[in-house]
């Protein structure tokens, strides 16, 4: 496993969601964003390629390969609104915390090359003794928490509905690569005679919400003031969160990641990109 990169500044599991406050850090006075981009792209073969892909990388294929994956994910210039950068970032959190598996690749989850992924946007999972825990992942890469607040409830409760998850499960069975050790087991769980209620008791969603931190832009290091006001906000807004989401039949892990800014991070981003689509 990599050496951890998030810093966990506020965990609470004594609440329903429980939160997971999380700070990229700073080092030499800054924010750590070209750091983070970095760690986020050492994710970027696991999160783009299938099983079998990723198997028969080598020395021969691998530059090559990068390019592609680096091609696939953009294929247009419109980079602000997409959401393949949230995605990464939450499957970098919840390997990282969770030591999550994917399940399926998020890239090729696409109905083309200019669309941004449809339908949940992690499909991973955790073998445990009893079962396989389905984790599916919900994003907002926004640099407004209120609107990032609003817009994930709005979908989650859409998304936890029978027919939706019914043909989402179809779409994620039909991507599953039959050499992954947990294809089969998968497939059983998500397989029509398998009653929701059992698959929903082995299921739970991983938010991930991002958003502009005036709490950043005021400090340059992890001190103690820095701390206390960013831990006050997190909890702020998950109090929000939790509110506005009322009950809810999942489990759900909130992951709460300040930007400074989202813009400036997104423009990092494209430049790692466009480095890897020239390899």
């Amino acid at each position: 496993m990599k050496p951890p990169f998030f810093n966990i500044i506020i965990h609470k599991d004594d609440t329903f969601p429980d939160l997971h406050g999380l700070c990229a850090g700073f080092e030499s006075r800054q924010w750590r964003k070209d750091q983070l981009v970095n760690y986020l792209f050492e994710y970027l073969p696991e999160f783009a390629l299938t099983y079998s892909e990723l198997g028969n990388l080598t020395s021969e294929n691998m530059v090559a390969k990068m390019r592609q994956v680096a091609a696939s994910i953009y294929q247009s210039e419109k980079f602000k609104n997409r959401g393949e950068f949230g995605e990464l970032l939450l499957h970098a959190i919840i390997r990282e915390m969770y030591d999550t598996i994917p399940a399926i690749s998020k890239i090729y989850y696409k109905d083309g090359p200019n669309e941004t992924v449809k339908g949940f946007d992690a499909v991973h999972v955790i073998v445990t003794d009893k079962a396989l825990e389905l984790w599916l992942g919900e994003v907002k890469f926004y640099n407004n928490i209120s609107n990032a607040i609003s817009d994930v409830i709005e979908e989650l409760n859409q998304h936890i509905k029978t027919r939706y998850v019914r043909n989402e499960f179809i779409a994620i069975t039909n991507k599953i690569d039959t050499k992954w050790p947990h294809a089969n087991i998968l497939k059983t769980l998500l397989h029509p005679n398998t009653s929701l209620d059992d698959v929903f008791s082995n299921t739970c969603i991983p938010v991930l919400l991002t958003y502009d931190s005036s709490v950043l832009t005021r400090y340059d290091n992890k001190c103690d003031e820095y701390i206390q006001e960013i831990s006050e906000e997190f909890q702020r807004f998950h109090k929000k969160f939790c509110d506005k989401l009322g009950e809810f039949p999942l489990t759900i892990h909130l992951f709460l990641f300040p930007l400074n800014t989202k813009a400036e991070l997104i423009n990092s981003l494209e430049s790692k990109l466009k480095i890897w689509q020239s390899l």
